[in-house]
Parts: structure tokens; C-alpha cells; sequence
């Protein structure tokens, strides 16, 4: 039967790097028949080379490639490339990990598409989500779509169509060997296919190697060599220069490497200052974000004094997204935000009336003898499309989906100048969130990314917990409860798995009524069920010095879904001198007591002297191990009690009932 799929793996040394990338490739929902996986091993010497083989022995589908150390995975892709007998060729990377059904949809999607590439929607550790995915494409255009953004191996690509091409990695290649390949593979694709409906691979952050300026520039030339061959003149090769000069060029002057350490500074300078003069005319400017345009004007004039003042003055520019509201509308979260860029200080970003209506980018620090140009420093227009979006991303499996929103941009008076924010509204919808399909369980992050203006970025939402109120979705009849991190950050988890986790998530909005000689603990409920919810304890533990325990049952009282939150009230008796059952001066850890089960809390209890007790923020404490579970490792190490306890478990397994 002919291969459909070959998966080409270079590996080397990765330790146990490799095993979440082995183990999902070998657990393809594909037919094993029907696709291969080669290992090409660039000379590794801890073990993996009889791991692979190991594994060959026993997999049909497995086969191992030993290679000489080169340094590089690109040869090891190439000789993969010439024996690889599948249909199609996945690119993977040691570290990273395929979906189950990866390789199956996105085999039946290219099939059906005559795609020569197909891009599969990828998920990062922290990296922020690429435009490119935002929805599914056919015959993707490589500016237009955004598709130089992904510019590594992981795709899809059709092998009669690469040896047509007589497409391969340049070898042993260099830092810009990826981006070349792709790049070449895009400029010759007849079809090229976004996939954007799942995750189909998750792509582990890729540490920056060493490299020579010298060398990365002579690369950078072979690449633009590349597009002058392939496209003609005009406004796409402009912008396709203009990629490559914000993220290769002007990008390396700046960030705190740039701005701190001298090492390779200059020379980093010179080289670049002569790339750019031979191959990137100011015409370019005009397509970069203001900011960097200052960096190209200062690279051309040579002033490298000025570069690290600006590098050292961006450093701490950030977007701060803040919430204002959060609401419930027919089961779904209404989130209401403001974001706006902020300076290193903590001050907004100020911007200079121009004209009527214009606004000019200010430089955050004054720069000796330079200021762009009025028609290069204007911002009007970009700030007149400033928007932002928000997405949700997976806390676990990074899996990211954009929310509908509304915005519009608000200019400010600003001490002499103007701030720009940008106010809008999201959508939360757990039953539609995911592609028009329900979010799946577990912790979502919120995040915000903001277009306009001098730049862009990206952040988490952060603000007070302005409501905690959980809700039951109308459709699915799955609980969703806002929630705020240790770091006040907004998320979301869809369906807690237990009534207590529930309380956990939103334990920080914890309040404390004093009364006298006892105090009134009031803890948020998010949703409490129609019967009430199991009882509960509060129980507060002191572990500094000898371990003191106080514990009072909780009343549960139900609020209004959507609208009001439930809360748990434990009435604690108190003494400024201690006693046994009573809340004394010191700092106290509490925890939920259900069905015997103890669960921390996000807070911490802090009585004075004086007898004044507050609430404080802390990260949930673990409760204490029961006696018998250290008894039991204790009498597990014992080599008789450790042979009898394997004995009774091989019997009960293989001849008791469950």
C-alpha cells in the first residue's frame, strides 16, 4: 500500500526532550500502514541512536537514519527528503508534539484542496497567535495572508512537488536555512492551504544560537536574492522587503541585549548600516511601524550612540490592558476593556498635535541633533485603524481562538500632548468560542493584542475582581466561573472539576466582617447548584512553630446566576491569647473542608495583636500529608514489606475481580 504521510524527524542528543515528539507521532490516528516516520540522527552520543533503533525493530513504519555530526538539522532533513516515500512530507522537531489526529486531517484536507503546502494551525508554549490562522484559506497569498510570518519547516508539503522544484535545505545551512526554504517553497507553491479550524502541532521555543553578524548578512543577501529572481518589481517586493528588513534588521537594535551589552555591538552595527545602504532604499520606510522607523533613519546616519539611547528608552514600553466591566449576557461573558500603550515610567504614551487632526510619534527620550521628519513621524492614520483583539488561550495545551469584539479609538488631552486608548467590548461564548464549536475544560487565559498607532503588542488582562459570578451555558449546561491569578490576571475555566475548585478560583474576593469576639469569614461562591452543594468546612492553620488549627462549618447561601455571586460564610471565635478553637494574633493558611477533603485557598487570614483581622492575596498553601501515606513510603523502602506488597498486587491483578 503506498505511504500517504512521511513525518521527517532530525533529532540529536535530545535526552527526554524527545519523548512527547516520538510518542505522538507514533500515536497518529492514522493507520500505521499509511504513513512512516524517519529519524535522521546528526551523530547524537546519549542514547538515542539505540532508542530509534529499538523502536524500528518493533514499528514497521520507523526508520532511523545515523548520519555524521554536521551541527545542523538541515542535512538530516535533506537525505530524509531523498528516501521519504510518503505522498506528502511533515517537517517536525524533535521537541514538539503532534495532535492525535493530526496527520490524518491535515492529509485529507491537502488531498482534497491539490495543495503543494498546507499549513496546520500550530500552538506555543508563549507565543503570541499568528494572523495567519485566523481563518482557512485556499491559494493563501504569501503577502496578503500574512504567510512570511510563518516562515519555519512545520508544514505539510506535497513530495512530487518538491522534487519538481528540486526544493531542498540549504546545507549545513545557517540561521536564515529555514526561512529560505519556505520562502522558496511559497514563491513556487500553485496552492497554497491554511488549516486554522484545530491545533495540528505544538511547537516548543527555539533558543537563539550563537551566529557571526558577518555571516547572517551574507544569508540575509542570498535570501533577498531569492525574492529579486522570483518577483518582480514593485509594491509586493517592497513589502516583502520590508518584512524582512523590520524582523531581521531593525529588531537586532533593539531589546535589552542591544541596549546593555557592547558585545558584537559594533560590529553588528557596521553590518547592518551596510546591508541597508545596499539593499534596503528609504522608500521602505514608509511600511514600518514609526518606531522603527527612527532606528533606520539613525542606522543610515551612522549614529549608533543615538540607537542605544532609543534601545535603552523602548525597553520597558508595554501595552496595559485594563479591565472596566464584566457581565453576563444570555450566558455569555461581557468583557469591557481599555488598552493603550504605556512608557517604561508607567506614564501613557504621549503623542504631538500636528495640523488639524494629525499626531506625531515623540521619542520617549530626547535623541542629540535627530527628529523625523513631519511626514515620517505621523501617526494619524494608523491611529485612526487602531483596534485591538482578544483571544483566549489554553493554560495546558496552548490552544488559542479569537473572540468577537467591538472597539473604537479615544484621544485624550495629555498633559501637552494627546494619549490614545482603545475601549471595546469582547464576546466569551464557552458554547461557540472554539471555531463556532464550545471551548474545551480547563483554564483560559485572556489576552489582549493592540494594532495602532506607533506599534504593536500584546497582553494579559489584569484589573479588580469586579464580578466572580460563575454561570451555567445555556446550550451546553457546562459552568464557567471568571477567575483572577495570583499575578491579577483575567482567565476563565470552563466546567471546575469539583464543587470546591470552584471556590478555590475565586477564594481571593474573600472579605472578613468583624464582630465581637468572633469574626464572620465570607468567601465568593461562583455557582451554587440547585441542591445546595455538599457541606463544608473553613478550616484555618497555623504552621509556623507548633500547628495550631482552627475549624468552623460553612454555610452556604445561593446568590442570583449571572447576576450575583453565592457566598460561604463560616462564623471564627476569637482570642488575643490563644486557645484551642479559637483564631489567635499570627498569619493563618485556610483550606475547604468537603467530604473529608481539604483543598487551600488563595488568601491568607493575618490577625494583629490588637485583635484586627484582614484578608491578604497569597498562592494556595498544600494541606498537610496525612500520617499514613509517609508511614507507608517509610515501610515501602523496607526490602521484605516492598517484595510482599508486589506479590498481593501481581495476584489481585491477575486473579481478583474489580
Amino acid at each position: 500500500m503506498d505511504v500517504k504521510v512521511s513525518v521527517v524527524v532530525p533529532v540529536h542528543n535530545p535526552g527526554d526532550g524527545a519523548d512527547a515528539c516520538i510518542r505522538s507521532v507514533l500515536e497518529q490516528s492514522m493507520a500505521s500502514e499509511d504513513y512512516e516516520v524517519i529519524f535522521a540522527d546528526d551523530g547524537s552520543d546519549d542514547g538515542i541512536q539505540q532508542r530509534l533503533d529499538t523502536l524500528s525493530a518493533v514499528r514497521s513504519n520507523v526508520r532511523v537514519l545515523h548520519l555524521e555530526r554536521t551541527g545542523s538539522p538541515m542535512r538530516g532533513r535533506n537525505v530524509a527528503l531523498m528516501v521519504a516515500r510518503g505522498e506528502y512530507v511533515y517537517m517536525l522537531d524533535q521537541a514538539d508534539r503532534l495532535e492525535r489526529d493530526a496527520l490524518e486531517r491535515m492529509y485529507l484536507r491537502a488531498v482534497e484542496t491539490k495543495a503543494d503546502v498546507l499549513l496546520g494551525r500550530l500552538a506555543g508554549d508563549q507565543r503570541p497567535p499568528a494572523a495567519v490562522f485566523d481563518a482557512d484559506r485556499e491559494n493563501a497569498d504569501i503577502v496578503r495572508d500574512r504567510l512570511l510570518t510563518q516562515l519555519t519547516p512545520h508544514k505539510l508539503f506535497r513530495r512530487a512537488f518538491l522534487d519538481a522544484e528540486a526544493l531542498n535545505f540549504p546545507d549545513p545551512g545557517g540561521c536564515l536555512a529555514e526561512q529560505t526554504f519556505a520562502l522558496r517553497a511559497y514563491l513556487r507553491a500553485g496552492n497554497i492551504v491554511v488549516m486554522a479550524d484545530e491545533v495540528c502541532c505544538h511547537v516548543t521555543e527555539r533558543p537563539d544560537p550563537p551566529e557571526d553578524p558577518y555571516v547572517w548578512a551574507a544569508e540575509l543577501r542570498e535570501l533577498l536574492d531569492i525574492i529579486d529572481d522570483e518577483v518582480p518589481e514593485g509594491r509586493r517586493r517592497d513589502r516583502m522587503y520590508a518584512q524582512w528588513f523590520r524582523t531581521a534588521v531593525l529588531r537586532r537594535l533593539g531589546g535589552s541585549r542591544f541596549a546593555t551589552s557592547s558585545t558584537d555591538r559594533a560590529a553588528t552595527f557596521t553590518t547592518l548600516r551596510e546591508l541597508v545602504v545596499q539593499r534596503f532604499p528609504p522608500r521602505l520606510d514608509l511600511l514600518l511601524p514609526v518606531p522603527l522607523r527612527a532606528r533606520a533613519a539613525l542606522l543610515r546616519a551612522g549614529r549608533l550612540d543615538q540607537l542605544v539611547v532609543l534601545a535603552g528608552a523602548m525597553r520597558g514600553v508595554r501595552l496595559q490592558a485594563d479591565l472596566d466591566d464584566l457581565s453576563w449576557d444570555d450566558g455569555a461573558l461581557i468583557l469591557g476593556l481599555t488598552a493603550e500603550i504605556m512608557q517604561a515610567d508607567g506614564t501613557p504614551m504621549r503623542f504631538v498635535p500636528y495640523g488639524d487632526d494629525g499626531l506625531l510619534w515623540d521619542p520617549p527620550v530626547p535623541l542629540d541633533g535627530f527628529r523625523l521628519p513631519p511626514e515620517m513621524a505621523d501617526v494619524s492614520q494608523a491611529a485612526a485603524r487602531a483596534r485591538f483583539e482578544v483571544y483566549v488561550r489554553h493554560e495546558e495545551t496552548g490552544a488559542i481562538h479569537f473572540l468577537p469584539s467591538k472597539c473604537s479609538m479615544v484621544r485624550c488631552r495629555h498633559r501637552n500632548g494627546v494619549r490614545l486608548q482603545v475601549t471595546g467590548t469582547a464576546r466569551l461564548d464557552v458554547d461557540s468560542a472554539a471555531m463556532d464549536g464550545p471551548l474545551p475544560p480547563g483554564l483560559w487565559e485572556i489576552h489582549v493584542r493592540m494594532y495602532g498607532g506607533a506599534q504593536q503588542a500584546r497582553t494579559r488582562v489584569t484589573g479588580s475582581p469586579l464580578n466572580c459570578t460563575g454561570m451555567v451555558a445555556d446550550c451546553s449546561r457546562r459552568l464557567t466561573v471568571p477567575w483572577w491569578s495570583d499575578r491579577g490576571e483575567l482567565g476563565i475555566c470552563v466546567e471546575p472539576r469539583s464543587f470546591p475548585e470552584s471556590i478555590v478560583l475565586v477564594s481571593p474576593g474573600t472579605t472578613v466582617i468583624r464582630q465581637r469576639k468572633h469574626v464572620f469569614v465570607v468567601v465568593p461562591v461562583p455557582y451554587v447548584p440547585p441542591s445546595g452543594g455538599p457541606p463544608a468546612e473553613l478550616v484555618f492553620r497555623q504552621t509556623t512553630g507548633r500547628e495550631r488549627e482552627v475549624a468552623a462549618p460553612a454555610l452556604v447561601e445561593p446568590g442570583v446566576p449571572g447576576e450575583l455571586a453565592g457566598r460561604l460564610i463560616a462564623k471564627i471565635p476569637t482570642r488575643l491569647v490563644y486557645r484551642e478553637g479559637f483564631l489567635a494574633p499570627g498569619v493563618w493558611a485556610p483550606f475547604l473542608r468537603v467530604e473529608g477533603k481539604e483543598t487551600g485557598l488563595r488568601f491568607k487570614v493575618e490577625m494583629n495583636r490588637g485583635g484586627r483581622v484582614e484578608i491578604h492575596r497569597a498562592a494556595a498553601v498544600q494541606p498537610p500529608e496525612p500520617w499514613y501515606p509517609l508511614l507507608k513510603r517509610i515501610a515501602l523502602r523496607i526490602p521484605l514489606v516492598r517484595n510482599a506488597v508486589r506479590v498481593t498486587r501481581t495476584v489481585q491483578r491477575r486473579y481478583m475481580l474489580n
